[in-house]
């Protein structure tokens, strides 16, 4: 938690290390969800907790912040009982905080039990307590979505569904769904997604059946819908750029087993070991380079691609409900360079497309600065390229391609963008 808020770092990066040290799954899973449910809820416990405060707390002070921020979130959204929320804490304090601290979160804690009813009223008065997101995005979110911003912010505020891809290299879907349920695993067919299967409750992946065989992975059913906008087909050669860490690659493998060759392409080598180990978990083969986008003579061997997709770095505005810390990793002047970035890498990597071949975009971003604009704006300067019709039952269509709003069926935020190279 301190390490989000104060020190910026992303969830994903800092709490495996620390789940680690837990000997006992229990723990583990405790843990993991203070972390998770303190930063989706993260804008309305701070206003409670500057309210409950007489005087700010110092700089120095940071985990007397985040003790009373996870003692908020326990009293106020978990199901542990009133005197366990607030012992805890405390104990925590005293483990973890100067001697005046457990004094202090002990009585803030009861504090905001005796005062819950006027705190609730008042946070309901202010915006960012209200929905728990920061005012910039809120206002982006009301600008590019009038009529669905809020739907959009109580998906982000809710957990998100466990969602699996059945390998079609070893076996369908309706057949493994009768696996899960001989193991007594209760899943649904996705609508929209044809190897997604959603699971009614989230587990580890080690009790799926036939996990570490590859028969299944773990991917939103958002993210297996690229697979249908590439119109994959044998003897293609196709380029994943920004690949890492992989889910996309290993379900281009699978849908189309005749592909002549898959490059998947990061700029960062940590996260293509990840790509590396779930092609081995898969029994799938790849080309993979680590490489910049931005400069594709440094790795590119000059032969064009059939098929390019481009899953671009993005805001992740369409994921917050899987990752709360971009309520505060993220600010509004992220997106412009975001969206040039994201530009750039469209002009970079549009030669390496074969004539008639064709190009997927495709961000986890509710934004239309990093989406409908940016392929606008690639379109004006680029006389070679149209745009193809994104059709489906799914998604909101826009003048180029179609954007998945966050918590629709059941998926994340997506866009998708295809272009042909006349």
């Amino acid at each position: 938690m301190l390490e989000v808020v104060r020190n910026r770092r992303s969830l994903s990066d800092c709490l495996p290390p620390l789940l680690a040290e837990f000997r006992q799954p229990e723990e583990r899973a405790l843990a993991q969800e203070l972390a998770y449910g303190t930063l989706r809820w993260h804008p309305r416990l701070d206003f409670w907790r500057r309210r409950l405060l007489d005087r700010p707390l110092r700089s120095r002070d940071g985990i007397v912040e985040a003790l009373l921020l996870v003692g908020l979130y326990q009293c106020s959204e978990s199901r542990m009982p009133e005197h366990a929320a607030v012992s805890t804490v405390v104990d925590a304090a005293r483990a973890l905080a100067p001697p005046w601290a457990p004094g202090l979160v002990n009585g803030v804690l009861r504090r905001f039990l005796r005062e819950r009813e006027s705190l609730v009223a008042a946070a309901g008065a202010d915006r960012e307590a209200t929905w728990a997101h920061p005012a910039w995005l809120l206002d982006a979110f009301q600008a590019d979505w009038p009529e669905h911003w809020q739907t959009i912010t109580a998906a982000n505020n809710a957990r998100p569904p466990m969602v699996l891809r059945v390998n079609r290299r070893q076996g369908d879907r309706q057949a493994y769904r009768a696996r899960l349920a001989q193991a007594g695993i209760a899943v649904e067919c996705h609508p929209h997604a044809p190897d997604a299967l959603v699971l009614q409750q989230p587990l580890p992946v080690h009790q799926l059946p036939g996990f570490a065989d590859g028969l299944v992975s773990v991917q939103d059913a958002a993210g297996q819908l690229v697979v249908d906008q590439l119109q994959l087909a044998p003897g293609q050669r196709v380029l994943d750029l920004c690949a890492a860490p992989g889910s996309k690659t290993c379900h281009m493998l699978e849908r189309e087993p005749a592909l002549a060759e898959v490059v998947a392409v990061d700029v960062e080598a940590g996260r293509l070991e990840r790509l590396r180990d779930n092609l081995h978990r898969l029994q799938l083969a790849a080309t993979v380079t680590q490489g910049d986008g931005l400069h594709p003579r440094d790795w590119w061997d000059g032969r064009p691609f059939s098929r390019i997709l481009l899953d671009a770095p993005c805001s992740s505005t369409g994921v917050i409900r899987r990752h709360p810390d971009i309520k505060l990793l993220r600010r509004a002047g992220d997106i412009p360079s975001l969206a040039m970035l994201q530009g750039r890498l469209l002009e970079a990597v549009w030669p390496l497309l074969e004539p008639g071949g064709m190009l997927v975009y495709a961000t986890c971003s509710m934004l239309r600065a990093e989406n409908r604009s940016v392929v606008d704006t690639f379109l004006r300067s680029r006389p070679d390229a149209e745009p193809v019709p994104v059709t489906g039952s799914w998604g909101i269509p826009e003048t180029v391609g179609r954007q998945i709003a966050a918590g629709a069926d059941g998926m994340d935020g997506f866009y998708y963008a295809v272009l042909r190279k006349q």
